[in-house]
């Protein structure tokens, strides 16, 4: 029985598990975006995602925690400055796991992990709905219930005050 497994072993031991979980994370802050198993990604988010916290910190112990993890000198600087300087304002959440499918040689399934804030595609402000209009969707909920209601209860009301409207400028 596994009572109380809290990681996830990827199938070695200490030692190679501490330096795969380094050799991906240091790819992933170099190149914001790698392709992996999902088992893999899902254990690198875990590894990443409380650097990045500290990272939003620059203290001198901060960095030398991050540095404890990493052992890059080059990867700390990156991870403090840029990837802090974009996540400095999110409460978490830095990393995105997608699936991409299975790998033609085993059939292993594989993912891509990226930073979030440096995505272009979900970040640029024209592929975003305008504020007008997630201010209006925020405001207006659907429900199943009463199909066609909301539409023809308001078209009948705003009909039936245009028509008290002609008929009090008719009287005068």
């Amino acid at each position: 029985m596994n009572h109380g497994k809290k990681i996830n072993h990827l199938g070695r031991k200490a030692g190679h598990r501490a330096a795969l979980l380094m050799n991906l994370s240091l790819a992933l802050i170099e190149h914001k975006r790698i392709f992996t198993t999902v088992a893999k990604a899902k254990a690198l988010k875990q590894y990443i995602e409380p650097l990045v916290t500290k990272a939003k910190t620059n203290t001198t112990h901060n960095r030398r925690v991050a540095f404890s993890y990493l052992n890059n000198k080059d990867a700390v600087t990156e991870l403090f400055s840029t990837i802090a300087g974009k996540v400095g304002d999110r409460p978490g959440g830095y990393t995105r796991v997608i699936k991409t499918g299975f790998r033609k040689g085993d059939g292993a399934e594989m993912a891509m992990i990226e930073l979030v804030d440096f995505n272009e595609i979900y970040t640029n402000p024209k592929n975003r709905r305008s504020e007008k209009a997630g201010a209006k969707a925020a405001g207006k909920r659907t429900r199943r219930r009463g199909k066609g209601k909301g539409k023809s209860a308001a078209a009948t009301s705003s009909a039936k005050g245009k028509a008290a409207e002609n008929a009090s400028s008719e009287e005068e």
